[in-house]
């Protein structure tokens, strides 16, 4: 789903990302009015989770891979606005130090992914939560009912699957208006009757699973460890507000740690995301496009773009680096993108001023 340089027009890039900035002002507004800026670290951790899950690639029949990206279960965690810098954060050190999605596309993912995704699927959970509210009870320790996990699978497969389609529709008006003087197409040259269908066929079973079985571990484990990481939950259940005593905060801060230890387990697992084979669909590049098929029929031909377009050397291309073993780069790749991540947000506490609270 990460949209590279040069298979969008460059006016539909800044169509995208203009429709983006509002979000993007929304949302720092909304976090420096309600986060304290001790929370900000959390935005770093959610960050370094999405990172890492979109490391995971899943092998398609066909030669193609996808992805999960927890945007769902982080906005539901952390509120959408939160979920939606937490993403835009993840998927620009992606773009500018491994390559993984364009810069020029950067506002078009970040529409897709840092806010169709968090915000479809989060007002989706908050309406499926209570729609289920009554057909289970929560448990002795938490607030969380048996019924919340069934609202956060579905509006987490939604989220991804709305996120994609908007990909696809990118995809697909790009050969409707953009054509060379013999009609080929000059960016991508799969129209909405090609993308849209290999787009759906992934997103809707492999990708879709993945992002459902992350985001209900995601979710459980923070209820179960780090409770407090749940800051929009008081939104629909005042989860901080019901904690008392000392012996309560200091619960709530010793059990971070286990964030901690968790993204270090995803770290050291990263490399399998190497085992998956082949590129994501539309995300290939100007040396693989002309070999790819359209209704059976081969391209044959590089869109002019991709031969002249935009290009941006990434530091650490694909995640490699020259001399080390695959899955030792990948490895360095995981805690570089980690790191990056939790100190954008540390250092970022230090520009804002403590907040009302949640």
């Amino acid at each position: 789903m990460h949209i590279p340089d040069n298979y969008l027009s460059v006016s539909t890039c800044a169509l995208l990302a203009a429709a983006t900035v509002p979000v993007w002002v929304h949302s720092i507004k909304k976090v420096k009015r309600d986060f304290p800026r001790e929370r900000l670290s959390a935005l770093g951790v959610a960050s370094a989770f999405s990172f890492l899950a979109m490391m995971f690639n899943i092998p398609l029949p066909g030669g193609t891979t996808g992805h999960a990206v927890g945007g769902v279960v982080l906005a539901v965690l952390l509120g959408p606005e939160a979920a939606c810098l937490s993403l835009t954060i993840a998927l620009l050190t992606q773009a500018l130090l491994f390559g993984d999605g364009g810069v020029l596309a950067f506002g078009a993912n970040a529409f897709n992914m840092a806010f169709i995704l968090p915000f479809s699927g989060y007002f989706a959970f908050v309406f499926l939560r209570k729609l289920f509210a009554g057909f289970s009870k929560k448990t002795a320790s938490s607030n969380v009912r048996s019924s919340d996990y069934v609202a956060l699978a579905i509006a987490s497969y939604l989220g991804l699957n709305l996120a994609a389609i908007a990909a696809a529709v990118e995809f697909g008006v790009q050969p409707l208006f953009f054509t060379d003087a013999s009609g080929q197409a000059l960016y991508c040259p799969y129209p909405l009757s090609a993308a849209l269908p290999a787009m759906a066929i992934g997103h809707l079973t492999l990708f879709g699973a993945a992002e459902v079985i992350f985001s209900l571990a995601v979710y459980a484990f923070v209820h179960k460890t780090a409770p407090s990481f749940a800051v929009a939950e008081a939104a629909f259940a005042p989860m901080l507000s019901e904690d008392s005593g000392g012996e309560q905060k200091s619960k709530r801060g010793s059990r971070w740690g286990a964030l901690y230890l968790a993204l270090a387990l995803l770290i050291a697992a990263s490399p399998l995301g190497l085992l998956a084979e082949g590129t994501a669909w539309g995300e290939w590049g100007a040396d693989e496009i002309a070999e790819t098929t359209i209704d059976g029929q081969t391209l044959g031909y590089v869109p002019e773009a991709m031969e002249s377009g935009f290009q941006w050397s990434a530091p650490i291309p694909d995640y490699s680096a020259s001399g080390l073993p695959d899955w030792f780069a990948y490895i360095l790749s995981a805690v570089a993108g980690v790191a990056l991540s939790v100190i954008f947000f540390k250092l970022s506490a230090a520009f804002v001023g403590d907040g009302d609270g949640v």
